[in-house]
């Protein structure tokens, strides 16, 4: 489980196929802060990566490796990951932990394309397009994870929803590199997910 609060910025350091040539191996370089010098990267350790819950085979003072499978390549942006990509990171959350964001699982429901980036005030309105199976999922002043990142949906439109940015997450997150048009991580909240599950059986 997790927050959605990154606590620091990643760069791929390499891409390696392995197997056949359908999964892949990452090393991700970690940023020079605590807790990234220490407990974060321990074997077997489960860490956020933009949102992607991946599990640590491997690890220095500056980097761990994890390995993603063919399935996880295509259904999440990981395919497009290359040398230089940044990437949010979230270690797991303890018990008696702050829950500064909402809970998180680091399961990805789907993808996303971003649509408009436009300042407003001191901040950033950024709008993205979900799929259609995930649009019911999200509503006005509700929480979404965007790359791992926990935020307050602002409004709704169909398949389009809206959130502010501050200057204070842009800079520490990777919301300073993403682009329009490209296609992000969403993960919905889930007490939205089982909500709706009781409904459907409610309804049968």
């Amino acid at each position: 489980m997790f927050t959605g609060l990154i606590t620091g910025v990643g760069t791929v350091r390499s891409v390696k196929p392995i197997g056949d040539g359908s999964d892949a191996r990452f090393v991700i370089a970690t940023p020079d802060n605590e807790p990234w010098r220490g407990a974060e990267k321990k074997l077997g350790a489960s860490i956020a990566c933009s949102g992607c819950c991946l599990t640590v085979i491997e690890a220095g003072p500056d980097w761990f490796a994890v390995e993603v499978s063919a399935e996880t390549l295509s259904l999440t942006t990981l395919g497009n990951w290359r040398e230089g990509t940044k990437i949010n990171l979230e270690g797991s959350l303890r018990l008696g932990d702050e829950l500064g964001g909402h809970l998180v699982s680091g399961h990805v429901d789907g993808l996303a394309k971003t649509l408009s980036a436009t300042p407003e005030n001191g901040s950033t309105r950024w709008v993205f397009e979900l799929p259609a199976a995930l649009a019911p999922f999200v509503a006005p002043k509700g929480s979404i994870a965007v790359n791992g990142v926990s935020l307050t949906v602002n409004e709704v439109d169909g398949r389009k929803f809206g959130v502010n940015i501050i200057p204070h997450t842009a800079l520490h997150t990777n919301f300073s590199t993403l682009a329009v048009g490209d296609f992000v991580h969403i993960e919905i909240d889930m007490l939205a997910r089982y909500v709706a599950r009781l409904a459907q059986f409610s309804q049968a």
